[in-house]
Protein backbone atom coordinates (compact mmCIF):
# COMPACT_ATOMS: atom_id res chain seq x y z
CA UNK A 1 0.00 0.00 0.00
CA UNK A 2 1.21 3.83 -0.33
CA UNK A 3 3.33 5.15 2.33
CA UNK A 4 2.03 7.60 4.28
CA UNK A 5 4.03 9.99 4.13
CA UNK A 6 5.21 13.99 3.83
CA UNK A 7 4.64 15.83 0.83
CA UNK A 8 6.65 16.07 -2.38
CA UNK A 9 6.43 19.68 -3.16
CA UNK A 10 7.54 22.16 -0.17
CA UNK A 11 4.75 24.08 1.68
CA UNK A 12 2.14 21.06 2.02
CA UNK A 13 1.29 19.59 5.15
CA UNK A 14 1.81 15.41 6.04
CA UNK A 15 -0.80 13.37 3.79
CA UNK A 16 -2.45 10.50 5.67
CA UNK A 17 -3.85 9.04 2.07
CA UNK A 18 -0.37 8.40 0.71
CA UNK A 19 1.18 9.35 -2.60
CA UNK A 20 -0.95 11.87 -3.65
CA UNK A 21 0.05 15.13 -6.14
CA UNK A 22 0.78 18.40 -4.07
CA UNK A 23 -0.18 20.61 -7.10
CA UNK A 24 -2.40 19.62 -10.13
CA UNK A 25 -1.36 17.44 -12.92
CA UNK A 26 -1.05 19.11 -16.08
CA UNK A 27 -3.65 19.08 -18.76
CA UNK A 28 -6.51 18.39 -16.25
CA UNK A 29 -10.28 19.36 -18.33
CA UNK A 30 -11.41 22.75 -16.11
CA UNK A 31 -13.42 21.67 -12.92
CA UNK A 32 -11.09 18.98 -11.14
CA UNK A 33 -8.51 20.74 -10.23
CA UNK A 34 -7.78 20.08 -6.32
CA UNK A 35 -8.67 16.51 -6.18
CA UNK A 36 -6.56 13.94 -4.82
CA UNK A 37 -4.79 12.52 -8.08
CA UNK A 38 -2.08 9.81 -7.99
CA UNK A 39 1.32 10.88 -7.98
CA UNK A 40 3.06 11.44 -11.19
CA UNK A 41 5.62 8.59 -12.90
CA UNK A 42 8.55 9.90 -11.86
CA UNK A 43 11.68 9.02 -10.13
CA UNK A 44 10.29 9.67 -6.19
CA UNK A 45 7.01 10.66 -7.63
CA UNK A 46 8.10 14.43 -7.66
CA UNK A 47 5.52 16.14 -9.10
CA UNK A 48 6.17 19.37 -12.45
CA UNK A 49 7.38 21.91 -9.89
CA UNK A 50 10.04 19.80 -7.66
CA UNK A 51 10.99 17.61 -10.81
CA UNK A 52 11.03 20.85 -13.17
CA UNK A 53 14.22 20.32 -15.72
CA UNK A 54 15.21 24.59 -15.23
CA UNK A 55 15.54 23.67 -11.12
CA UNK A 56 17.20 20.51 -11.15
CA UNK A 57 20.19 19.36 -9.51
CA UNK A 58 19.46 15.77 -11.08
CA UNK A 59 18.58 14.41 -14.11
CA UNK A 60 17.95 10.73 -14.80
CA UNK A 61 18.14 8.71 -17.99
CA UNK A 62 16.00 5.78 -18.72
CA UNK A 63 17.18 3.26 -21.20
CA UNK A 64 15.38 0.54 -21.21
CA UNK A 65 17.76 -1.78 -23.81
CA UNK A 66 18.05 -5.46 -23.40
CA UNK A 67 20.01 -7.39 -26.60
CA UNK A 68 22.52 -9.03 -25.37
CA UNK A 69 21.95 -10.91 -22.24
CA UNK A 70 23.24 -14.56 -21.77
CA UNK A 71 21.10 -16.33 -19.17
CA UNK A 72 18.22 -14.52 -17.47
CA UNK A 73 16.52 -11.70 -19.27
CA UNK A 74 14.09 -8.71 -17.71
CA UNK A 75 16.59 -5.67 -17.79
CA UNK A 76 14.43 -3.70 -20.33
CA UNK A 77 11.40 -3.35 -17.52
CA UNK A 78 14.48 -2.38 -14.99
CA UNK A 79 13.81 1.36 -15.53
CA UNK A 80 10.45 1.55 -15.22
CA UNK A 81 10.28 -0.87 -11.98
CA UNK A 82 13.27 1.71 -10.74
CA UNK A 83 11.05 4.38 -10.68
CA UNK A 84 7.85 3.26 -9.71
CA UNK A 85 9.29 1.21 -6.45
CA UNK A 86 11.01 5.12 -5.92
CA UNK A 87 7.79 6.59 -5.55
CA UNK A 88 6.99 4.62 -2.65
CA UNK A 89 10.22 5.60 -0.59
CA UNK A 90 10.19 8.15 2.66
CA UNK A 91 11.99 11.28 1.22
CA UNK A 92 13.33 12.07 4.66
CA UNK A 93 17.13 10.70 4.91
CA UNK A 94 18.65 10.27 8.22
CA UNK A 95 22.51 10.91 6.94
CA UNK A 96 21.23 14.71 5.93
CA UNK A 97 18.41 14.95 7.83
CA UNK A 98 15.94 16.11 5.39
CA UNK A 99 13.81 15.76 2.70
CA UNK A 100 16.38 15.57 0.18
CA UNK A 101 14.42 14.51 -3.18
CA UNK A 102 12.19 18.07 -3.52
CA UNK A 103 15.37 20.25 -2.24
CA UNK A 104 17.80 18.58 -5.13
CA UNK A 105 14.73 18.63 -7.91
CA UNK A 106 15.35 15.21 -9.89
CA UNK A 107 13.79 15.54 -13.22
CA UNK A 108 13.04 12.09 -14.98
CA UNK A 109 13.46 11.87 -18.63
CA UNK A 110 11.41 9.72 -20.76
CA UNK A 111 12.86 6.33 -21.16
CA UNK A 112 15.09 6.48 -24.09
CA UNK A 113 14.18 3.64 -27.26
CA UNK A 114 17.42 2.65 -28.84
CA UNK A 115 17.37 0.66 -32.78
CA UNK A 116 16.80 -3.13 -33.18
CA UNK A 117 18.97 -3.22 -35.55
CA UNK A 118 21.78 -4.48 -33.85
CA UNK A 119 23.95 -4.24 -30.75
CA UNK A 120 26.75 -2.02 -32.62
CA UNK A 121 24.17 0.31 -34.22
CA UNK A 122 22.18 0.55 -30.87
CA UNK A 123 25.48 1.13 -28.99
CA UNK A 124 26.68 3.74 -31.59
CA UNK A 125 22.96 5.80 -31.50
CA UNK A 126 23.16 5.62 -27.38
CA UNK A 127 26.27 7.11 -27.49
CA UNK A 128 25.28 10.00 -29.72
CA UNK A 129 22.10 10.96 -27.72
CA UNK A 130 23.75 10.39 -24.52
CA UNK A 131 26.03 13.32 -25.73
CA UNK A 132 23.39 15.10 -26.49
CA UNK A 133 21.55 14.76 -23.02
CA UNK A 134 24.70 15.82 -21.06
CA UNK A 135 25.29 19.08 -23.24
CA UNK A 136 21.24 19.46 -22.00
CA UNK A 137 22.23 18.85 -18.79
CA UNK A 138 25.03 21.15 -18.35
CA UNK A 139 26.24 20.90 -14.57
CA UNK A 140 23.03 18.81 -13.20
CA UNK A 141 24.59 15.30 -12.71
CA UNK A 142 23.32 12.88 -14.98
CA UNK A 143 22.33 9.34 -13.86
CA UNK A 144 21.37 6.74 -16.16
CA UNK A 145 18.73 3.74 -15.56
CA UNK A 146 19.36 0.68 -17.76
CA UNK A 147 18.90 -1.89 -18.93
CA UNK A 148 21.77 -4.13 -19.49
CA UNK A 149 25.51 -3.04 -18.42
CA UNK A 150 26.23 -2.94 -22.46
CA UNK A 151 24.85 0.63 -22.15
CA UNK A 152 27.19 2.33 -19.88
CA UNK A 153 30.03 1.97 -22.53
CA UNK A 154 28.89 4.73 -24.93
CA UNK A 155 27.84 6.71 -22.06
CA UNK A 156 31.39 6.26 -19.96
CA UNK A 157 32.96 7.01 -24.12
CA UNK A 158 30.75 10.26 -23.97
CA UNK A 159 31.90 11.66 -20.46
CA UNK A 160 35.30 11.13 -21.44
CA UNK A 161 35.02 13.59 -24.42
CA UNK A 162 33.48 15.88 -22.01
CA UNK A 163 37.09 16.02 -19.79
CA UNK A 164 40.23 16.68 -21.06
CA UNK A 165 42.01 14.54 -18.31
CA UNK A 166 41.32 10.73 -18.29
CA UNK A 167 38.57 9.58 -16.17
CA UNK A 168 38.19 6.42 -14.25
CA UNK A 169 35.80 4.69 -13.98
CA UNK A 170 34.17 2.63 -10.32
CA UNK A 171 32.59 -0.36 -11.33
CA UNK A 172 30.53 -2.08 -9.02
CA UNK A 173 30.06 -5.33 -10.07
CA UNK A 174 29.93 -9.23 -9.69
CA UNK A 175 31.56 -9.81 -13.15
CA UNK A 176 34.21 -8.31 -15.15
CA UNK A 177 33.16 -7.49 -18.30
CA UNK A 178 36.27 -7.58 -20.03
CA UNK A 179 35.56 -9.96 -22.42
CA UNK A 180 37.13 -8.39 -26.16
CA UNK A 181 33.76 -10.03 -27.32
CA UNK A 182 30.87 -12.19 -26.34
CA UNK A 183 28.26 -14.74 -28.39
CA UNK A 184 29.90 -12.65 -31.40
CA UNK A 185 29.74 -8.79 -30.38
CA UNK A 186 31.92 -6.97 -29.07
CA UNK A 187 29.03 -4.58 -27.25
CA UNK A 188 27.69 -7.28 -25.13
CA UNK A 189 26.96 -6.70 -21.60
CA UNK A 190 30.08 -8.47 -20.85
CA UNK A 191 32.60 -6.66 -22.60
CA UNK A 192 31.29 -3.47 -21.91
CA UNK A 193 34.45 -2.55 -19.75
CA UNK A 194 36.49 -3.56 -22.26
CA UNK A 195 35.23 -1.08 -24.90
CA UNK A 196 36.46 2.08 -22.34
CA UNK A 197 39.81 0.99 -21.57
CA UNK A 198 41.86 2.62 -23.83
CA UNK A 199 39.94 5.76 -22.69
CA UNK A 200 39.31 5.17 -19.24
CA UNK A 201 40.88 3.23 -16.15
CA UNK A 202 38.40 1.14 -14.35
CA UNK A 203 38.67 0.17 -10.88
CA UNK A 204 35.97 -3.25 -10.35
CA UNK A 205 34.89 -3.52 -7.17
CA UNK A 206 33.07 -7.15 -6.02
CA UNK A 207 34.35 -9.46 -8.63
CA UNK A 208 33.63 -13.10 -7.72
CA UNK A 209 33.12 -14.29 -11.99
CA UNK A 210 35.34 -13.83 -14.93
CA UNK A 211 36.94 -15.82 -17.48
CA UNK A 212 40.50 -16.77 -18.02
CA UNK A 213 40.68 -14.32 -21.02
CA UNK A 214 39.45 -11.43 -18.49
CA UNK A 215 42.33 -11.98 -16.44
CA UNK A 216 44.77 -12.13 -19.32
CA UNK A 217 43.14 -8.55 -20.12
CA UNK A 218 43.55 -7.23 -16.91
CA UNK A 219 46.71 -8.51 -15.62
CA UNK A 220 48.17 -7.08 -19.02
CA UNK A 221 46.62 -3.53 -19.25
CA UNK A 222 47.86 -0.73 -16.51
CA UNK A 223 44.13 0.63 -16.52
CA UNK A 224 42.43 -2.27 -14.89
CA UNK A 225 42.36 -2.91 -10.91
CA UNK A 226 40.19 -5.38 -9.43
CA UNK A 227 38.81 -5.76 -5.95
CA UNK A 228 37.89 -9.40 -5.09
CA UNK A 229 34.90 -9.70 -3.28
CA UNK A 230 35.96 -12.03 -0.89
CA UNK A 231 38.71 -9.32 0.04
CA UNK A 232 35.37 -7.24 1.23
CA UNK A 233 34.26 -9.58 3.99
CA UNK A 234 38.25 -9.34 6.29
CA UNK A 235 38.74 -5.81 6.67
CA UNK A 236 38.36 -1.97 4.95
CA UNK A 237 42.10 -2.15 3.30
CA UNK A 238 40.01 -3.08 0.45
CA UNK A 239 38.77 0.33 0.68
CA UNK A 240 41.78 2.08 0.68
CA UNK A 241 43.35 0.10 -2.21
CA UNK A 242 39.82 0.73 -4.28
CA UNK A 243 40.61 4.84 -3.48
CA UNK A 244 44.57 4.53 -3.97
CA UNK A 245 43.37 3.32 -7.94
CA UNK A 246 40.81 5.81 -8.44
CA UNK A 247 41.73 9.25 -10.25
CA UNK A 248 40.17 12.82 -9.52
CA UNK A 249 37.13 12.17 -12.07
CA UNK A 250 35.61 9.29 -11.46
CA UNK A 251 32.19 7.46 -13.45
CA UNK A 252 30.42 4.93 -11.78
CA UNK A 253 28.59 2.24 -12.81
CA UNK A 254 26.72 -0.22 -10.57
CA UNK A 255 25.47 -3.38 -11.92
CA UNK A 256 23.03 -4.55 -9.33
CA UNK A 257 24.08 -7.99 -9.57
CA UNK A 258 26.72 -6.92 -7.18
CA UNK A 259 25.09 -7.32 -4.40
CA UNK A 260 24.62 -10.42 -2.87
CA UNK A 261 21.61 -12.36 -4.22
CA UNK A 262 20.22 -12.60 -1.38
CA UNK A 263 19.28 -9.03 -1.40
CA UNK A 264 18.94 -8.61 -5.42
CA UNK A 265 17.77 -11.85 -7.06
CA UNK A 266 16.04 -9.81 -9.81
CA UNK A 267 19.13 -9.62 -12.03
CA UNK A 268 20.11 -11.86 -15.39
CA UNK A 269 23.35 -13.45 -13.24
CA UNK A 270 23.45 -13.78 -9.62
CA UNK A 271 26.60 -14.69 -8.22
CA UNK A 272 26.82 -16.34 -4.64
CA UNK A 273 28.97 -14.04 -2.07
CA UNK A 274 28.41 -10.57 -2.91
CA UNK A 275 28.41 -7.20 -0.59
CA UNK A 276 25.79 -6.10 1.69
CA UNK A 277 24.14 -2.64 1.88
CA UNK A 278 26.03 -0.97 4.40
CA UNK A 279 29.22 -1.62 3.76
CA UNK A 280 28.22 -0.43 -0.31
CA UNK A 281 27.13 2.70 1.18
CA UNK A 282 30.25 3.54 3.62
CA UNK A 283 32.03 2.81 0.74
CA UNK A 284 29.69 5.07 -1.97
CA UNK A 285 29.79 7.84 1.29
CA UNK A 286 33.55 8.19 0.67
CA UNK A 287 33.74 7.91 -3.14
CA UNK A 288 31.24 10.91 -3.44
CA UNK A 289 33.13 12.52 -0.89
CA UNK A 290 36.84 12.00 -1.48
CA UNK A 291 36.84 12.53 -5.32
CA UNK A 292 34.35 14.11 -8.00
CA UNK A 293 31.56 11.71 -9.04
CA UNK A 294 30.93 13.28 -13.00
CA UNK A 295 28.08 11.08 -13.95
CA UNK A 296 26.41 7.95 -13.07
CA UNK A 297 24.40 4.34 -14.03
CA UNK A 298 22.91 1.68 -12.49
CA UNK A 299 22.07 -1.18 -14.76
CA UNK A 300 20.97 -4.79 -14.98
CA UNK A 301 17.83 -4.82 -12.56
CA UNK A 302 15.52 -7.48 -14.33
CA UNK A 303 12.32 -7.37 -12.30
CA UNK A 304 10.99 -10.18 -10.76
CA UNK A 305 7.07 -10.75 -10.73
CA UNK A 306 5.73 -10.56 -7.48
CA UNK A 307 9.00 -9.84 -5.74
CA UNK A 308 8.88 -6.44 -5.12
CA UNK A 309 11.89 -5.60 -2.45
CA UNK A 310 14.55 -5.66 -5.36
CA UNK A 311 13.36 -2.80 -6.89
CA UNK A 312 12.72 -1.15 -3.90
CA UNK A 313 16.15 -1.89 -3.05
CA UNK A 314 17.52 -0.42 -6.24
CA UNK A 315 15.48 2.93 -6.26
CA UNK A 316 17.10 3.50 -2.86
CA UNK A 317 20.68 3.13 -4.15
CA UNK A 318 19.85 5.25 -6.94
CA UNK A 319 18.42 8.35 -3.91
CA UNK A 320 21.73 7.08 -1.61
CA UNK A 321 23.75 7.81 -4.86
CA UNK A 322 22.12 11.14 -5.68
CA UNK A 323 22.07 12.09 -1.90
CA UNK A 324 25.73 11.41 -1.69
CA UNK A 325 26.57 13.28 -5.05
CA UNK A 326 24.98 16.45 -3.05
CA UNK A 327 25.36 15.62 0.54
CA UNK A 328 27.76 18.96 0.88
CA UNK A 329 24.83 21.36 -0.58
CA UNK A 330 21.95 19.48 1.72
CA UNK A 331 23.86 19.34 5.14
CA UNK A 332 25.33 23.09 4.20
CA UNK A 333 28.92 21.78 5.14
Amino acid sequence: MPNQRNPRAPGRGADPAGARYSVNPPGLPRGLEGLDWELPHTFLGLDEVAGAFETAKAVLLPVPYESTTSYGGGTREGPRAIVEASRYIELYDQEVDREAGPALGIHTLPALELTRAGATAAMDELRTAYACVAEACGDRFLLMLGGEHSVSSPAILAQADRHPERITVLQLDAHADLRLEYEGTPNSHASAMARVLDRADVVAVGIRAVSAEEMEVSRSSKASTIVWADEMWQDDRWMDRAMEALGPKVYLTFDVDYFDPSLVPSTGTPEPGGPGWYRTLAFLRRVFREREVVAADVVELAPTPGLHAPDFLVAKLVYKILIYRFQRMLTGD
